[in-house]
């Protein structure tokens, strides 16, 4: 029995560490659309399947090329970190798209990534924002413009904080319809 309890505790270990690596591979980004729809919530590996998209290495490693060519923040670092970019240095995005066609789960993948490149799991997200709750005076403007970052929008000619919550709030409808409807009914 003891010897359950560290393994599922190593893997626990394993699956904090790399937070970023699961997720990403697991999931496509909020923006990023394939085939007729777009699904935000969607796995990777779950919506090649529904797809019926071979599995077969190369089919994969082209999917993950077209998922980073949109991926922003941490996702695209860790593309570039697997060689998904066009400006990566190294490329071992063969130690991604191999497992996942012979249905590795994507824990076992990153924990692999991690002892080629040790960079593959110290990759963070950064704290979520709840835009139906946060009094947007009380953000630091680098926050301000992170949300706008996040949804590929930019605040030209933006001098004082004032400007970016007006923006934020403009915008808000489009990028975060329910957070925008939770804050008119306040």
């Amino acid at each position: 029995m003891l010897w359950k309890d560290r393994i599922f505790s190593l893997l626990r270990a394993t699956h904090k560490k790399c937070t970023t690596c699961i997720r990403a591979v697991r999931s496509y980004s909020k923006t990023q659309t394939f085939g007729n729809y777009k699904n935000p919530s969607r796995r990777f590996y779950q919506d090649l399947k529904d797809r019926d998209v071979t599995f077969s290495p190369a089919t994969i490693e082209n999917e993950l090329i077209k998922f980073c060519r949109e991926a922003r923040g941490k996702e695209n670092r860790l593309c570039y970190y697997i060689g998904a970019t066009d400006d990566a240095a190294t490329k071992i995005i063969n130690e991604v798209s191999k497992p996942l066609a012979h249905h590795i789960p994507v824990e076992k993948i990153c924990e692999k990534l991690k002892k080629k490149d040790s960079q593959i799991c110290e990759l963070k997200y950064d704290k979520q924002i709840d835009l139906s709750t946060v009094d947007l005076k009380k953000l630091r403007v680098k926050e301000l413009k992170k949300i706008l970052d996040d949804w590929g929008e930019t605040c030209k000619g933006c001098a004082e904080k004032s400007d970016y919550i007006r923006k934020i709030n403009e915008l808000m409808p489009k990028y975060a319809p329910k957070a925008a409807s939770a804050r008119t009914d306040l």
